[in-house]
């Protein structure tokens, strides 16, 4: 699933994590809106579904999942999350050069988890 290094102490050895999943929580949740917040001590994350079609002034949603971290865990979500993105912008650019098929040439697994 991944894994864990003691950052203080390089002679620390890796620890893998290996978290298991109900089959409800492995199908995950819809979100197409994020917002973050925080206090001193922790940073708050609100994912909710939101429908954007609804031409009326309040907008109808619904929050599909509310999760909090500590400061210095949102700091490694940020840098995973960037990471991810990065690789997924090189992969997506790739993908959609002419000499690959052009517009989403072929379909393939662009799944994440890598184990280094």
């Amino acid at each position: 699933m991944g894994y864990y290094e003691d950052m203080d102490d390089p002679n620390t050895p890796e620890r893998h994590i290996n978290i298991h999943f109900s089959p409800e929580i492995m199908a995950g949740v819809y979100a197409n809106f994020a917002n973050v917040s925080h206090s001193d001590y922790e940073f708050t994350i609100t994912f909710a579904r939101v429908d954007h079609e609804v031409e009326d002034e309040e907008i109808p949603g619904v929050v599909v999942s509310r999760i909090n971290l500590s400061a210095k865990f949102m700091r490694e979500l940020i840098d995973a999350m960037q990471d991810n993105y990065s690789k997924w912008q090189t992969r997506e650019g790739i993908r959609n050069l002419p000499e690959s098929g052009g517009e989403g040439g072929g379909s393939q697994d662009y799944s994440t988890d890598d184990e280094e």
